[in-house]
């Protein structure tokens, strides 16, 4: 416990803190309403000098008031309403900072230029008071473990030393705990009560007793109770480090990296933020992460969320040019999501004359590789994938190869000179693409749009692209090389004799 929690610090590169204006997301609800609470400071060895307030918004800090230090280091803010309360920093010049608690009440501080956060003290507010004695007892509990921790790191310390070493740290963990406790019962009606409420471990119960997995039961508990240490209905908690913190342990570690249960849990997470600045960013923040996901299907939640929350206008703290690019950015993405059938695709293949739909194989598996004759990788994988092909079509895969060349002869003779003529080769041509010829192709039923703007139809950016389909040619996995498309029909081909068997 001791060690999970950290001591405002004191110095930064100005790089840290970012323009409010440069982020829509640190606004608060736009709600004006009257201030008649001050931020009255006095720093001792400040004169004559640009002073910043700054808020916390998550893990960032971003800009927020600023004013004049005058020649005896007195300055004021104007204090802020409830929405806008949180955790908040003066910032002067170096640049150097200390952590403050706003809520609406008055502040007055006094602190000296040299030794900001240890020479602070609070002349009047309760909630700092709060916080400024707990950094305190923290630091003093931080001082007093030095000696154990330096014992247990210490590998030729005798056994009876690290255990005497961990039985003082033990004492000093529940220390903090019953402090903290101590100002969380005294003080439910504070705000750096609950921030503090936020750092606390989840106590899980232990299970009942007929329990067949009890290390299951622990975990889904755990997770049913995780957000229990946050008043979801209080916004100023979203300016504070720790909601940032637990809000991303729970989406990148808490809830299993499995597409169609993180759009299924986001959603309910969002729904369950009763109030605008905590949906805001916890919207905001698994949407982004959804998209920037190097997991495989991870775009399956992008989509969905933009589909819930941006199309519809929930989210509304977006200019139109920047509403505009994600929704387009999702559209991209919508007809190769994992989970859904692909559209058909209909394209002549190497003769030029035969038109063949990926919808008539009569196969378990398909595999839908885009490539090209020019690509590095491809010259490398299209090789692979034939001894895979071989080797799996007696068991039920098919590949329909779509040459994404824009000149058919490199891609016929690549075709050739490699020996991948086996599987479906089709591709589109220059001749196809003309618009007379397209429009004609569509209008008596050849082919389709979807078909010949296959590269926008598949979010092509680079190749090859690979999507296995199954018998309804819906995607079970993407963006695999030959040997992971190998080892998922192995695992595939596994399960389902077990479920034969069982």
């Amino acid at each position: 416990m001791l060690n999970q929690i950290t001591l405002t610090v004191k110095k930064w590169s100005s790089k840290v803190i970012i323009p409010a204006m440069m982020m829509a997301l640190s606004a608060g609800s736009g709600l004006a309403q009257d201030v008649t609470s001050k931020i009255r400071v006095k720093v001792n060895g400040l004169a004559d000098s640009t002073v910043y307030l700054a808020n916390y918004y998550g893990e960032k800090l971003y800009f927020n008031d600023t004013t004049q230090a005058d020649a005896n280091g007195y300055f004021e803010f104007d204090g802020k309403p409830y929405e806008e309360g949180g955790k908040y920093a003066v910032v002067l010049p170096g640049p150097e900072f200390f952590d403050i608690i706003v809520t609406e009440e008055e502040i007055e501080l006094e602190t000296q230029k040299d030794d900001l956060v240890g020479g602070l003290k609070v002349i009047r507010s309760e909630e700092n008071r709060l916080f400024v004695d707990y950094l305190r007892f923290i630091q003093d509990m931080r001082t007093k473990r030095a000696p154990y921790d330096a014992v247990l790191a210490d590998s030729t310390a005798a056994d009876k030393a690290q255990t005497k070493a961990r039985d003082e740290l033990n004492i000093l963990n529940e220390s903090v705990v019953e402090y903290q406790q101590r100002i969380i019962n005294q003080h439910p009606d504070l705000l750096f009560p609950k921030m503090l409420q936020m750092t606390l471990d989840i106590e899980v119960p232990e299970p009942p007793a007929d329990v067949e997995d009890e290390r299951l039961w622990k975990y889904y508990k755990y997770r049913e109770l995780y957000w229990n240490n946050i008043d979801l209905s209080d916004p100023r908690l979203v300016r504070d480090q720790m909601f940032h913190r637990v809000l991303d342990k729970y989406w990148a570690k808490v809830l299993p990296q499995v597409p169609d249960t993180l759009l299924k849990e986001g959603k309910a997470l969002i729904e369950r933020m009763d109030n605008y600045d905590m949906f805001k960013y916890t919207t905001h923040h698994i949407t982004y992460a959804a998209e920037k996901s190097n997991v495989m299907c991870m775009d399956k939640v992008f989509y969905g969320l933009v589909q819930e929350y941006y199309v519809t206008g929930r989210v509304d703290w977006l200019n139109e040019e920047q509403m505009d690019k994600i929704i387009e950015r999702a559209n991209e993405m919508r007809y190769s999501l994992c989970g859904e059938r692909v559209p058909n695709v209909i394209l002549p293949d190497t003769t030029g004359e035969n038109w063949v739909s990926l919808y008539d194989l009569d196969a378990k598996y398909t595999l839908l590789a885009i490539w090209e004759s020019t690509c590095g990788h491809c010259k490398k994988e299209m090789p692979k994938l034939m001894e895979l092909y071989h080797e799996w079509k007696p068991r039920g895969l098919e590949i329909y190869a779509i040459g994404n060349d824009f000149e058919t002869e490199p891609w016929i003779k690549f075709i050739r000179g490699k020996d991948i003529g086996d599987w479906i080769n089709v591709s589109d041509n220059p001749e196809i693409n003309a618009a007379d010829s397209a429009h004609t192709l569509i209008m008596n039923g050849t082919t389709t749009l979807l078909s010949l703007n296959f590269r926008s139809t598949f979010d092509v950016f680079s190749t090859p692209k690979m999507f296995l389909l199954d018998e309804d040619k819906k995607i079970i996995a993407k963006q695999l090389n030959a040997e992971q498309i190998k080892e998922l029909l192995e695992r595939l081909e596994a399960q389902a004799m077990r479920e034969e068997s069982e």
